[in-house]
Formats: structure tokens, sequence, C-alpha cells
């Protein structure tokens, strides 16, 4: 199996090491070793067929590898070796499809306390040592906040008012905050969740992903979330685990992952969109000068590299400020004359192609675009921070 990736901190323990082999040659060969703290959220990141949805799946019970161990939380969930299996309800895992999967013929409230599962029974008002009323509470106890309940986390989810509508009659935004309250309701160990904004539109996906993570502070409910959108893994991670090709290639905290990818390859698939094949010219005063074909690059010296050593620049798009002159800025060390080839909008932001000599990308403002008056053959500067340019080695 590949090498275990692996994060350390105070948390839920999540270790897997599995194996699969499908028809066609595509291998799950996937290791990770990581600490869920109560209401943090892992991201599986990674292009689509990288493996992701196979991944959560073993987590959560619902496929089985061919090989390999599964532990969480100090519990044993999976060894194939040893013969052990826990099918997904003894996991105590909510799980939230790309579409809502709700029992139709239920109202919303009676979806939601469907999955509740409680030990103890609710009294009658006279408290005179009756027996039970044989009903289940609704009362549930995230690690967060004991007092929570049902109408509290259908109240932080905007669906307090649904309860008597049947799924034929939400939206499918409502749905879904339907089916994350039903997944919530029974006090999960683990959440997990496959695309659950996917099929919403843009303004529905924003809240609903605000809303969730407001919900996992609440009840302290640690969470992973697949996906292969870069600004859902950035908005919602704490930490991303980048799957490609049935593999974890990198594990760390989103903002470290995004701004230092290990390789090539997972600077692509982070859609970073230049990755500049380059030679390292010389280093001095901290900087490492990087020759791109005929246009040298300066970069924030994090780690030596040998002088001739073969190295991807990788530029992220938002790194890439636009300029009609050069501003000289001590800051800015990287000032490329630039062409403009193409302008594509982005809803309220613009995507820039530029020729400086490689190709390159930059996100501006519609008003900065105005500002500037770009239009496709129009000269400018491209300025990028020395900070902002990593260097991956070329292997």
């Amino acid at each position: 199996m590949a090498e275990t990736a692996s994060l350390t901190a105070g948390g839920a323990a999540l270790r897997v090491a599995v194996a699969q082999r499908f028809a066609g040659g595509f291998a799950i060969d996937a290791r990770l070793d990581v600490d869920l703290r109560p209401g943090s959220m892992l991201v599986l990141f990674g292009p689509s067929g990288a493996g992701k949805t196979t991944i959560l799946r073993q987590i959560a019970g619902l496929q089985r590898p061919d090989a390999g161990v599964i532990r969480f939380d100090g519990d044993l969930w999976c060894d194939i070796e040893q013969g052990v299996w826990s099918p997904p309800q003894s996991r105590r895992i909510g799980l939230v499809f790309q579409e809502p999967t709700l029992f139709p013929h239920l109202t919303v409230r009676q979806n939601i306390v469907y999955g509740v599962r409680t030990t103890h029974r609710v009294r009658p008002r006279s408290d005179l040592g009756s027996s039970d009323t044989g009903k289940p509470s609704d009362k549930v106890r995230p690690r967060s906040d004991p007092d929570l309940t049902v109408a509290g986390i259908a109240k932080v989810l905007g669906i307090e008012d649904l309860e008597n509508r049947y799924p034929r009659a939400l939206s499918g935004g409502e749905g879904q905050r339907v089916a994350l309250a039903r997944a919530l309701a029974p006090d999960p160990r683990l959440l997990l969740l496959d695309e659950p904004f996917a099929s919403l539109d843009g303004p529905a996906r924003v809240r609903l992903r605000r809303e969730v993570r407001a919900l996992l502070q609440t009840t302290g409910t640690p969470a992973i979330l697949v996906t292969h959108d870069r600004t859902e893994a950035l908005a919602l991670g704490d930490t991303v685990a980048v799957v490609i090709g049935g593999c974890v290639r990198q594990v760390g905290p989103v903002s470290d992952v995004f701004s230092h990818p290990a390789d090539a390859a997972i600077a692509a698939s982070l859609g970073i969109e230049a990755v500049l094949p380059a030679q390292v010219a010389g280093s001095s005063g901290g900087m490492i000068h990087v020759a791109v074909g005929e246009v040298r690059l300066q970069v924030a010296e994090r780690e030596a590299f040998a002088i001739g050593a073969a190295v991807y620049a990788c530029v992220r798009a938002e790194d890439v400020t636009l300029e009609t002159l050069s501003s000289g800025h001590a800051s800015t060390r990287n000032h490329l004359a630039a062409r403009v080839i193409s302008i594509a909008s982005e809803g309220p932001i613009d995507r820039v192609t530029l020729d400086c000599g490689f190709a390159l990308d930059a996100l501006i403002t519609r008003q900065s675009r105005d500002e500037l008056h770009l239009t496709p053959g129009a000269d400018v500067i491209a300025a990028i921070k020395a900070t902002s340019i990593h260097l991956v080695p070329r292997l």
C-alpha cells in the first residue's frame, strides 16, 4: 500500500489503510491517519473518479474493501484479515448523499426523528412512577450542547416551519436540510457527506455550507466531506486529504496543502492554474531565482534547492495582480510584461488569461477590469509576490 499520510492533533483518531481492486484496473490503495477534533471537517478532495466516494463508503460500512483496517476513536470497524466487519448501524455514523434520500410517505418531522436512537423514554407528566409511554424522546445529546433537540437542529437549518410537509413539497435545498437534520438527530459519532451541495444552485449552496458549518460547531460532530469543488474545500475544510488515482497523496491543514502542494500532480488537482516547468538558477538574500524559459522569477526561499535543479513553479490565479504600469513595490518581487489573451466571466469574477512568455491566469473583479480597460490584446504587468510562488521538485 501507499505510504501513510498523517496529521496529529487532539480529537477522535481515524485510521484507514484499505485496498480494493475493480474491473478495468482501477484500484484503491489508501492510507489516512488523522485526528478529527469536535466540530471539525476533513475534506476528501480530488478529481472525479479519484476514489473519494469509495473511501467514504468504506468508512461508512457500505462497501467492504478487499484488504485493510479501519479504526475510529478506539473502535475497530474493519479488519479484513481478522474477519472483523462492523455494519453501518453499529458505527453510529450519519450519512448524507448528493441527492436527499427522504422517505416520501413521512413528513419532515417524521423523517428527522426516524433515526433517533435513545435508551431513555419519556415519562408521563404526572411523574407518579407509571410505566414508560413507549414514545421515544427526540432529545439528542451532542458533545458540545447537551440540551440540543431535534427542534433545535431544525431551527439552525431553517426548516422549523416545514415539519408537516412531505418531501414532494420541498425544494432541493430544503430537502438537503432535512437530510442533514435526520443524519444529525441521532447524535452520530461521525457525519459523512458525499457531495451534498453539488445539486444546489449557487446561493442555496453558499447558505447551506454556512448552516452546516455552524451546526457542526454547535453539536461538536466531526465530519468528512467528499468534494471536487475547490471553493467548497476552502470554505468548509479544516483538514484536507488529496485523493488521486485511489491513493491519499497529501494531507494537512487546508491552507497549507493548497499553498504548498507536495508535487505537480497534486498542484494540478488542487486547481493551481500555473504549474510551470522551471530550473533553479541561483539564490541570494533569502530568494531563489528560477528560470521559466526566458523569464526569471524570484521565489521566497522556504527550502534549499541546488543550482540547476528541475522544479515546478506553482502559481494560483488569485495570487496574480494586474497593473498597467509596474508599481515597483518592494513586496511584489515579480513584475512580468504580459499580453491579455482572453477574458472569461466567472460570475462576479473575471478570469484573465495572459501570455507572459508562458501561460498565466489572473482572477480580478469586474470593477478592476473596467478600471484597467482590459481587452484581449492589451499589454499589462502581471505582479506576483515571491511568497506566492511555491516550488516543488520535478521528479
